[in-house]
Order: structure tokens, then C-alpha cells, then sequence
């Protein structure tokens, strides 16, 4: 998967119809957390609150444009995913049928229908509800959108684009994976810019998939992905997305679960912004790797802030929420 100035030049003009660029800040509470300088990317100040809005237009826009006899889409989603298709499809005008598994995000299965979307409660996890998305498809004859597309890419690498445009030259960006969607928008404009900048993906050490993976150079999945970072909790990589984190990436870092929890506190302390826990583990992975980045310039993808009241009763409490 290739990504051309073209592609991005065409995907940010579908993504501009819709928003501004988010903003990227330098925030010198966390950079004395942190001992470097630390451009934050808000991905949280969206229409649906997360980056994968940008994707989901991007989508949508060529769908409309060149399958015009679908009528609708469906997919499987723990809840940005499903935000962004349920934002896009409904303005785009087609229906939108949303899967999420049992015991997901009360907040994020309101917000998707509060954006438009049929909600269809299926499987234990992840992985369940997006096989079901898939017979669904079938049965209602929608279009079945995956997690990982080239449309996709496009779309979220609109705000890579936006984040190296305005924050000059960074040494590493940290950056959560799930599927892989946003780590692959910022090893494409990476590329396209010829930067020399470190992408590095975080994930949860109770959702390794990626990260195994990575060091395999090849999908290997996991039995479980238990990890209270829903945004991140991966058990089945896509292929395509795995070869080009293995090809782009400089290495993936897993962080604890009170890791993320704690990256949680700190954003909200040095940046008082709300992080939803995908949104803050990319922060965990920096701090975790302080270290090797001191006096650097280096970026972190706040990618959303869609976050649970419970959870962060307990994130606030001091305490590390359960999975």
C-alpha cells in the first residue's frame, strides 16, 4: 500500500468539507514529565472524538462516488471505528448497521446512534463481532467495511500530514495500534515526506497480537485480548496492515495496564485534556521509554477522548480500570 501526494492531497479536501485541522501542541508541563520536547496530537477535538472520523469519510466519499448502487454498510467496531461510519454514512446518506461485542462502551454504542447507526449487539469480543458484521453484510446486502482499508489510510493519514506540517522536525512519533489504520497513515506521509522520524506503535500487554507479530514479521494471533483499552484490543491483525508496520515501523512497545492508566492521569495534569485509554497509551509507551528520548522532539497521537464515565472514576481515584 503505497500513499501518494495525490491520495492525501484528495483525502484532506474530503476531510476539510467536514472540520478543521486539530490542533498540535507543545505542552511544557509534559515536556518536563517527559525530559523532551512533546507535540500532542488532539485527535480527541473531532466531530465523533477520535481520529478514525477522517477515514471513515475518506470511504465513504469514494463508495458513494463510485459503488453508487450500495445502499448501505456495515461493520464491526469496540466504538471509534463505528463512530466514524456512523458520522460519515448517515451525512453520505446510506445506512449503517454497527456490530460491537457484548459488555462494550455504553457511551460509544450511544454515541454511534446518536450518529445514525443501527446498533447489533454480537460476540464476546472483537474479533466475534467482526465475523458476524460479515454475515450480516451478506444477509442485508451492505457493504462490509473492515478495520484496515488503503481508503482508511488515506483518510486518518490526513492528520500525520497536519502534525509534521506544524510541528517541524520530531525525532519519534509514539503512536496506539488496533488495527493498524493510524500507525500506516504515519509510516505513509513519513515516507511521502522523506522524514527520518521513528514510528513507534503501543500496545497493551494484555492484547500482544501486534507486537508478536511485529517481531514475527508475520500475523500471529492471540486467545485473548483482555485489556480495559478497548481501542487497542487486538487479537487478529490484518495481514496487510502487519507488513507495513513491520516495513515502517522502528519497533512496537507493550505497556501494563497501569501504565495506560497512569499516561491517563499525567495528560490530564499537564495538558487537561481527556484521553480516552487508546488515547493515552501512546504516552505510555514514551514514558515508558523516557529514557532513550531525552533533550529529542518527539510526537504523541492523542488519537481519541471518548472515554467512559466509570473508567475514569477509577483512572481519577488512582486505581487501574478492570478489563
Amino acid at each position: 500500500m503505497t500513499l501518494s501526494l495525490a491520495d492525501l492531497d484528495a483525502a484532506t479536501a474530503v476531510v476539510r468539507r467536514h472540520f478543521p485541522a486539530t490542533p498540535q501542541f507543545a505542552w511544557p508541563l509534559l515536556a518536563q514529565e517527559v525530559g523532551a520536547t512533546v507535540w500532542v496530537k488532539h485527535e480527541n477535538q473531532t466531530p465523533t472524538g477520535a481520529f478514525k472520523v477522517r477515514g471513515g469519510l475518506v470511504y465513504t466519499d469514494r463508495l458513494t462516488r463510485e459503488r453508487p448502487h450500495v445502499t448501505g454498510i456495515v461493520a464491526a467496531t469496540r466504538g471509534n471505528h463505528g463512530q466514524s461510519l456512523a458520522y460519515a454514512g448517515t451525512a453520505a446518506g446510506l445506512r449503517v448497521v454497527i456490530v460491537v461485542p457484548e459488555g462494550n462502551s455504553p457511551d460509544k454504542n450511544a454515541a454511534m446512534e446518536g450518529f445514525g447507526a443501527e446498533l447489533v449487539v454480537h460476540g464476546a469480543d472483537f474479533q466475534e463481532s467482526r465475523e458476524h458484521a460479515a454475515r450480516l453484510g451478506e444477509e442485508l446486502g451492505l457493504e462490509t467495511v473492515p478495520s484496515f482499508h488503503a481508503d482508511l489510510v488515506a483518510g486518518v493519514a490526513t492528520y500525520a500530514k497536519e502534525l509534521f506540517d506544524a510541528a517541524g522536525p520530531l525525532d519519534a512519533v509514539y503512536v496506539p495500534v488496533g488495527m493498524g489504520s493510524g500507525i500506516a497513515g504515519l509510516v505513509g506521509v513519513r515516507d511521502l515526506l522523506g522524514l527520518p522520524t521513528r514510528i513507534v506503535g503501543v500496545v497493551s500487554r494484555e492484547a500482544p497480537a501486534t507486537a508478536l507479530s511485529f517481531a514475527a514479521g508475520e500475523v500471529v494471533t492471540t486467545e485473548r485480548a483482555a485489556t480495559f483499552v478497548d481501542g487497542v484490543a487486538c487479537r487478529t491483525p490484518d495481514a496487510d496492515a502487519i507488513a507495513l508496520i513491520v516495513a515502517g515501523a522502528d519497533h512496537i512497545v507493550t505497556v501494563r495496564e497501569d501504565e495506560t492508566a497512569e499516561a491517563m492521569r499525567v495528560l490530564l495534569r499537564t495538558t487537561h485534556q481527556l484521553p480516552e485509554p487508546a488515547g493515552a497509551i501512546a504516552l505510555a509507551g514514551l514514558l515508558a521509554e523516557r529514557g532513550s528520548v531525552i533533550g529529542q522532539r518527539v510526537g504523541v497521537i492523542l488519537s481519541g477522548g471518548n472515554c467512559d464515565t466509570p473508567i475514569l472514576t477509577e483512572v481519577l481515584a488512582g486505581r487501574t480500570p478492570a478489563a
